[in-house]
């Protein structure tokens, strides 16, 4: 009797949705040095592309464009249905409040440079780190109202 043949282990697989950020790159390389398997693709993927590849979790990337300018590259709004985990970074936060009914404007001044996030209201992604990390931030835009929609299945 020969043995019974198994399927290979399936992986985690975190997709990195690149919407045009210069460090679309190195978030893809820190996930996989975490241990995780990680692809980068464009932000504009088709979620039943994705999807079909059953994605443990989701980086929406940051990008030069402004989610009220025309034109301006789109999120498919099934991935926030999805009930997979999202992290927005920059444009990719904006691009969540945005498709979920929050407020993005134009900050008074654009900023670039170091600064610290304060973490008042813990969560599973920040567990295990300090409550003060610091950052970088570029940005143009701000989000002014939150979505009262939470996405999920």
């Amino acid at each position: 009797m020969s043995p019974a043949v198994q399927a290979p282990p399936t992986r985690a697989t975190v997709f990195v949705l690149d919407f045009g950020a210069q460090y679309s790159q190195l978030i893809a390389r820190r996930v996989r040095e975490a241990g995780v398997y990680c692809e980068l693709v464009p932000g504009t993927a088709p979620w039943a592309e994705l999807e079909a590849r059953k994605p443990a979790g989701l980086i929406l990337s940051g990008g030069p464009a402004s989610v009220y300018d025309d034109g301006a590259p789109l999120l498919d709004e099934a991935v926030l249905r999805s009930g997979v985990p999202i992290l927005g970074i920059c444009y990719g936060m904006q691009l969540i409040a945005h498709h979920l009914g929050g407020e993005v404007a134009p900050a008074g001044k654009r900023e670039y440079g170091p600064a610290v996030l304060s973490v008042s209201q813990g969560a599973r992604l920040f567990d295990g780190l300090p409550e003060e990390l610091p950052v970088w931030m570029s940005h143009g835009d701000h989000v002014l109202r939150l979505p009262s929609f939470r996405p999920g299945p």
